[in-house]
């Protein structure tokens, strides 16, 4: 089951619960940024990992240093 007229699956998987966001940014007439970001539940989740990850192991590097 495809969606794309060619016949081909789509580059990103669609899901429904994903939330999009595309921003253009432009500074003077030379400069000109463009930007998009996906989000996903299972994103938020895999971010509160990373963040608690990096937050337990500056909480251990602190207590190591106090003791010296």
């Amino acid at each position: 089951m495809t969606d794309e007229p060619d016949g081909q699956t789509p580059a990103t998987p669609y899901h429904p619960e994903e939330m999009r966001a595309t921003w253009d940014l432009k500074v003077g007439k030379s400069i000109s940024l463009q930007g998009t970001a996906r989000w996903t539940p299972a994103g938020v989740v895999t971010a509160g990992i990373a963040a608690s990850a990096v937050l337990l192991s500056i909480a251990a590097l602190v207590r190591a240093t106090r003791r010296s």
